[in-house]
């Protein structure tokens, strides 16, 4: 079983019921405020004032709040340079599927680039290209209007509502800072390491360093001797 679940990369973290229930809230109000702030606000249509790659933002900012992929920066610039290099290739390659697969590409490419790697900018592009003639007719003000309108109101919900919780932090810039210890790696150390393991991973510097002094302190504890009680010792 557990060869198969490796496979298919099932989740190691336990999370509770009660944070699954906080993620489950956090998506339905974000995405409630957003349709009702397009509509109201800026008086758009839902096809063309509601960014549907919002939708998979939800699930990073409030499902995964305190990862490197949900992180203002790579929220905003991964939608933006996404919505950007989409509507250049829907405009200057004639070939529709071709604009698509390009667009898709190119905003991996950039995101990689610029350290703003945010999944949900990839359906960001594409939908710049497939979104049809009323996403074409906005041109390049879709890029600003509603791409990061959309992304500037998710990440203020962001703030707002995993502020109500002490144990989550957004952005992660704003929680407690691991001190340094004798055992714990420095930033020098993560950096290396990272270089070495040469792949993506999303969690930021702090929670990796706090995992790797947990795993040190619960190896120290699996190693040290187990003390009979003291009846069993006068036996």
């Amino acid at each position: 079983m557990r060869k198969w679940t490796d496979l298919l990369g099932v989740e190691l973290s336990a999370v509770s019921w009660k944070e699954k229930g906080i993620s489950l809230l956090g998506g339905i109000l974000s995405i409630l405020f957003l349709i009702f702030f397009t509509g109201r606000c800026m008086h758009l249509p839902h096809a063309t004032g509601l960014v549907a790659s919002m939708g998979a933002s939800a699930v990073l900012l409030f499902a995964v709040p305190h990862g490197q992929l949900s992180q203002p920066w790579p929220v905003l610039a991964g939608h933006g340079f996404s919505a950007l290099i989409g509507v250049a290739c829907a405009r200057w390659i004639p070939d529709q599927t071709l604009a698509a697969a390009t667009a898709v590409g190119l905003s991996i490419g950039v995101m990689h680039l610029f350290k703003c790697i945010h999944p949900p900018g990839g359906a960001t592009a594409l939908t710049a290209v497939l979104g049809g003639s009323a996403v074409h007719a906005l041109g390049f003000h879709f890029v600003l209007c509603p791409v990061l309108v959309n992304g500037l109101v998710m990440v203020a919900i962001a703030v707002l509502f995993n502020g109500f919780f002490n144990w989550r932090r957004y952005p992660a810039a704003l929680a407690w800072k691991s001190v340094e210890q004798p055992d714990t790696a420095t930033h020098d150390q993560v950096i290396a390491a990272l270089r070495e393991l040469d792949s993506f991973v999303d969690i930021s510097e702090d929670d990796l360093i706090r995992l790797s002094r947990s795993l040190a302190e619960l190896q120290l504890a699996a190693r040290r001797p187990v003390r009979p009680a003291a009846g069993k010792r006068a036996a």
